[in-house]
């Protein structure tokens, strides 16, 4: 069973759902004990699938840290956070939660783009 940890405790994802933003980009961290790497991974991978699926999704990838520590971080577009909070709380990807290694901790975090003069746009 994943364990979620906000990434900010004063503000976890159920309160980020409650917003209005477009678009938004989801970041979570992952971490996981060595031995269930793979398991991460597939189980990863079967929820990306789902979330493809659902209106709104835009992209997402996965990402490992290099070096010996098992931890990955994932980011995912979404066109609003009504689109994400939907697919979120789709009762299909919740029962999935369960799917995760035992020593699987997730982060997730919305985030918005930031325009910087001269350097990106939003």
């Amino acid at each position: 069973m994943t364990i979620l940890k906000p990434l900010d405790p004063s503000f976890p994802i159920d309160r980020q759902l409650g917003l209005d933003a477009s678009p938004v980009v989801l970041v979570n961290l992952f971490f996981v004990d060595g031995p269930d790497e793979q398991a991460l991974i597939d189980t990863w991978a079967e929820d990306a699938a789902f979330m493809k699926r659902q209106p709104g999704f835009i992209s997402t990838q996965l990402h490992r840290a290099i070096g010996d520590n098992p931890t990955y971080f994932n980011y995912a577009v979404w066109e609003s956070t009504d689109a994400f909070r939907a697919a979120f709380s789709h009762p299909e990807f919740r029962a999935k939660l369960s799917s995760y290694p035992a020593s699987t901790v997730a982060s997730p975090h919305l985030f918005q783009k930031v325009g910087v003069s001269g350097i990106c746009t939003a």
